[in-house]
């Protein structure tokens, strides 16, 4: 096959004392997302769509939260990672389509800046990658503002 398509999803609960970072960029909020790396769900979620499409597994199996050299490890550094094993394996991105699952706080402000971040380190232009946002309604931990989810599909073509 030469084109091929990967999905991931993430979800990591906010908790008191720690940054916010979404796609690579720190937000302004009074609370950050848990996580063995530095919680960043959108670039979790990208990572897993892109080990997912080219076939090399998940993120839990690259950086696992068991070991320590990954504790409060930056998620761009580990999309870098990442880019450079999916190009080892003969593959290219094409683009990435995310969607992030919060009701607060309000990240289009930041949507330009994530995808400029991410595209930077995957090595694309940012138009090759898409963020959007979405609420619960106020349903489901999402929706009482516990958590924050997101999800990617990434297309990647065999060189």
């Amino acid at each position: 096959m030469k084109v091929r398509v990967g999905i991931g999803f993430d979800i990591h609960r906010l908790v008191a004392d720690r940054p916010l970072l979404v796609g690579g960029v720190r937000i302004p909020y009074p609370k950050g997302l848990a996580g063995h790396s530095d919680g960043d769900v959108l670039l979790h979620a990208m990572i897993d769509a892109l080990l997912g499409a080219t076939g090399l597994g998940s993120i839990g199996e690259h950086f696992p939260d068991t070991d320590p050299r990954f504790s409060g490890r930056d998620s761009l550094d580990l999309l870098g990672a990442v880019a450079q094993l999916v190009r080892d394996a003969g593959f290219d991105v094409g683009n990435i389509d995310s969607n992030v699952i919060a009701e607060e706080p309000k990240l289009f402000p930041y949507f330009r800046s994530m995808e400029s971040s991410t595209a930077s380190k995957l090595g694309l232009l940012p138009s090759q990658v898409t963020v959007k946002a979405k609420t619960m309604e106020g349903l489901g931990s999402i929706g009482r503002g516990e958590a924050i989810a997101a999800q990617a599909v990434a297309l990647v073509y065999l060189r």
